[in-house]
């Protein structure tokens, strides 16, 4: 357990559990960002996901916190995910992988024709979705999956399909498929 001491708290960066004063999810993040969290992106990603907390409360936190320690790294966070929190260490893969090819970012789970989709630029017509055997290999799973992509293509996107394998054992083949579809669909036709 890490314990953190700090003189003074913000009333609003304090919560209870079981009676006991703790610091809200918001500030728990910065206090992680300031002591150099290895997996800060993680954490983030993962409190978003759980809806413990919002970018608006993070926004609110950094005005607050002033010029402290943790606040570069927490608004750069904040500014990477201002296209969509990643979800899964898959989608942060990606992001990086995306960003690493300097590829257009896109909006990460966005929902497009009535479906969450992973990654999609709008704009483009285009979905990635990456499917972790995990989650997507068994029967129910693979047949949602095929009703996704049927919705999306009847409302005219285009959906790729990746792996865990390929984003980490092929990630230039996979940048490079991306990254030829990303360019056909500014083909006019």
């Amino acid at each position: 357990m890490i314990v953190h001491y700090a003189s003074t708290l913000d009333p609003r960066d304090v919560r209870r559990l079981h009676g006991l004063p703790v610091t809200s999810p918001a500030r728990t993040i910065l206090d992680l960002a300031a002591a150099g969290y290895r997996d800060l992106d993680r954490a983030f990603g993962d409190a978003h996901a759980q809806r413990l907390v919002t970018a608006r409360e993070i926004e609110d936190l950094l005005e607050r916190a002033g010029p402290r320690a943790g606040t570069r790294a927490l608004r750069a966070l904040q500014t990477d995910n201002a296209s969509g929190f990643t979800r899964s260490e898959a989608e942060r893969l990606l992001r990086a992988l995306l960003r690493s090819a300097n590829l257009p970012t896109p909006r990460f789970n966005a929902r497009i024709a009535g479906y969450e989709v992973d990654a999609v630029w709008p704009d483009r017509r285009l979905v990635v979705e990456v499917d972790g055997y995990a989650y997507h290999g068994h029967r129910a799973q693979f047949e949602r999956d095929r009703r996704k992509d049927l919705a999306l293509t009847a409302a005219g996107y285009r959906v790729i399909r990746v792996s865990w394998r390929q984003l980490t054992r092929e990630p230039f083949a996979l940048i490079a498929v991306i990254s030829s579809a990303l360019s056909d669909s500014r083909k006019p036709g």
